[in-house]
């Protein structure tokens, strides 16, 4: 399902089409649940925030404004109620591990410095201050747009273009002392 796809069901949701919202969950939800899922590390917790997520978007729907783009105001919501989830226990947000990359071929070796390489770049995320780790999640991880991106965290295409440029920079820099 496209992002427009998406949309269009969305302004079908918001006046009244009830049937429309289950092209939205299939659409949202398993994005939703990474970027979730990743953020908390913790499985019933993430679908626990991800039908929050949902009770939000089913009560705002009067509210919702034909024509917008309904992904960076769903992440934006799944990411509120992540950090309330979190300042109410206490804990810090992190990002996930990394999933293990296909193998490039049978070899042993090979799969070795895989995972050599996986650990290295996770190491290397986890040390990103908050917000670099968070831009480069939505836009790497979750395939988002400069421009939603921007929307979810409530700033500028040009901050967003900033931090995951600093992110990406910051990475590159962890990798290599890590590596050393």
């Amino acid at each position: 399902m496209t992002d427009r796809d998406i949309n269009e069901a969305m302004d079908r949701y918001a006046v009244g089409n009830d049937s429309a919202f289950l092209a939205i969950y299939e659409g949202l939800s398993p994005r939703l649940y990474a970027f979730l899922r990743r953020g908390t590390k913790d499985d019933a917790l993430a679908q626990d925030l991800l039908q929050q997520t949902f009770l939000q978007i089913h009560g705002a729907r009067e509210r919702y404004a034909a024509g917008l783009d309904v992904i960076p105001w769903a992440f934006a919501i799944a990411r509120r109620l992540r950090i309330d989830a979190f300042r109410k226990s206490g804990r810090e947000v992190h990002g996930e591990p990394m999933e293990h990359v296909a193998s490039r071929g049978p070899s042993p070796h090979d799969e070795l410095e895989h995972r050599r390489a996986a650990e290295v770049l996770q190491r290397a995320l986890t040390s990103l201050p908050d917000a670099q780790r968070e831009i480069y999640e939505l836009v790497e991880g979750e395939g988002l747009s400069m421009a939603q991106a921007a929307e979810v965290l409530g700033t500028t295409v040009m901050a967003v273009k900033l931090r995951l440029h600093r992110a990406r920079q910051s990475l590159q820099t962890a990798a290599r002392h890590l590596l050393e």
